[in-house]
């Protein structure tokens, strides 16, 4: 094997990997165990888990549609919960057990995280619900939340309303549409989801400047 090849590889080998995980995710909607996998996995990725968990959910809807809103449900509680655990982990041991070195080289960049301390200065509620809804990494959020020390009640607030807001978005569509609407939403639902935050968003700036 030339040594280009070889750079190849190992510049294939995290896709490999996340791709591998990808796929032990999607394969829970085949087992009976895919409401309580459904769970887990949106609480461990509030915290450190890389893939969605709308992989599952989407899966999960698509195979029992008229459950749709329930596995959404579902969805939304581990997620929320899985913030608390990120919070805790930012408030209580980001310092004492110096994991922001094995979160800095594993799961996001100090860049990215200090981008989010600094949104934390003007609207932590606001900052987590962009986080929640979009395709922005909750995890950072969740964890620079608790080093921040905002308070639970916006993290609260913010996390209901966004990941409700997305899980619930995905199960309506799939419960209207069907399967047609699956190749929609892994094609658009990220720009969609950013779409609706800046107009959101815009609307709050809008309302705090006239009143």
């Amino acid at each position: 094997m030339t040594e280009m090849s070889q750079s190849i590889v190992w510049y294939r080998l995290p896709f490999y990997y996340m791709k591998r995980l990808y796929d032990w995710v999607l394969h829970w909607a085949e087992t009976p165990y895919g409401a309580p996998a459904l769970f887990l996995i949106a609480f461990a990725e509030s915290s450190f888990f890389p893939i969605p968990p709308d992989v599952l959910l989407i899966a999960l809807a698509l195979g029992l549609r008229k459950r749709s809103f329930w596995f959404a449900l579902i969805c939304t509680v581990g997620s929320i919960l899985g913030a608390f655990l990120g919070y805790y982990i930012g408030y209580a041991l980001w310092e004492q057990l110096n994991l922001k070195a094995f979160f800095f080289k594993y799961v996001f960049s100090e860049e990215v995280f200090n981008i989010v301390v600094k949104k934390y200065q003007d609207n932590a509620t606001l900052a987590v619900f962009t986080a929640a809804f979009t395709p922005i990494p909750y995890k950072v959020f969740t964890i620079a939340g608790g080093v921040c020390k905002i308070s639970l009640l916006s993290l609260f607030l913010g996390s209901v309303a966004g990941r409700a807001g997305r899980f619930f978005l995905v199960a309506g569509l799939i419960y209207i549409f069907g399967p047609p609407i699956k190749k929609f939403i892994d094609k658009y639902f990220d720009w969609l989801a950013i779409a609706f935050t800046v107009l959101l968003i815009g609307g709050f700036v809008v309302v705090k400047k006239f009143m």
